[in-house]
């Protein structure tokens, strides 16, 4: 692991400097979305925070959604293959085909995917952390009305592993400093917030998560950082591609508000710099 070079007496203020660039919102146009990967079968972008892949009931009053805005970009139809939430940011793929859609599916499920994620979390995480943890089934009042309410909780195992810390002249509660950590995630099973439920789980919550995270350390990124988002980033996506049985790699950089963020804590801001063998070992 590798711990940031700034010094814990670095004044706050000093990180502030230019944090400015908000993360997408409801009020933001977005006519085109990055394009980080396409074949003559599939097509994946990068995914703003903030987006929705889908329409949904849960935010009825959106008007913009990756699917629609790709599918008009491109003037074709597309077809999801997995999620994320609306407020994490990365590697969104597409089928351009349900057919393809269908058969990707069926691949990923004997486990012939890696999902990579880059989150900043409360504390020290100070080893690498297998979590087996069983997590019930979230369900929506709106998609899920006639699903089963007293399921068992379901298998559910992630992996952890601490890539850089920092610590804050911040206080926080009965603390004088703050502590951070920047985490390598990487899911073994597909459940319904499952890396920001098991990262509380371990008490090491994802900064700007408002569901499962401290609203305390939420407000010092806010207020002091000007970083209003949720600092989960889906940084790469790797399969095996079910028609040329070759491996695929793809990769997906930070938006201006992470990797301004952490230009100031002095972590590198590129994607594949952190995904590196040599930095994350």
């Amino acid at each position: 692991m590798c711990s940031s070079e700034v010094p814990i007496e670095t004044k706050f203020n000093e990180l502030t400097t230019s944090m400015t660039q908000p993360p997408f919102s409801s009020n933001t146009e977005v006519a085109a979305l990055d394009i980080v990967y396409r074949d003559d079968f599939f097509i994946a972008v990068n995914k703003p925070s903030g987006l929705l892949v889908h329409k949904s009931e849960i935010d009825k009053y959106e008007t913009q959604f990756a699917m629609q805005i790709l599918r008009d970009q491109i003037n074709q139809w597309v077809f999801p293959v997995h999620r994320l939430d609306k407020p994490t940011s990365g590697v969104l793929l597409f089928a351009l085909s349900d057919t393809a859609a269908r058969d990707i599916q069926l691949t990923w499920q004997e486990k012939n995917v890696t999902k990579t994620y880059l989150a900043v979390v409360r504390g020290w995480l100070n080893t690498a952390t297998d979590v087996d943890h069983p997590l019930k089934e979230i369900l929506d009042k709106y998609t899920d009305k006639k699903a089963k309410k007293d399921k068992p909780p379901q298998e559910a195992q992630s992996l952890f592993i601490p890539l850089n810390n920092i610590e804050l002249e911040v206080a926080n509660d009965r603390f004088k400093t703050s502590r951070y950590s920047l985490v390598k995630c990487l899911p073994k099973t597909g459940r319904k917030h499952q890396l920001r439920r098991h990262l509380k789980h371990l008490s090491h919550p994802i900064i700007g998560d408002a569901k499962f995270g401290k609203s305390l350390h939420n407000r010092i990124f806010s207020e002091q950082l000007n970083c209003n988002r949720l600092l989960l980033h889906a940084a790469s996506l790797e399969f095996y591609h079910p028609y040329t049985n070759k491996s695929v790699s793809i990769f997906a950089e930070f938006d201006q508000t992470m990797s301004q963020l952490f230009e100031k804590f002095q972590w590198p801001s590129s994607v594949s710099e952190l995904l590196n063998n040599h930095y994350a070992s």
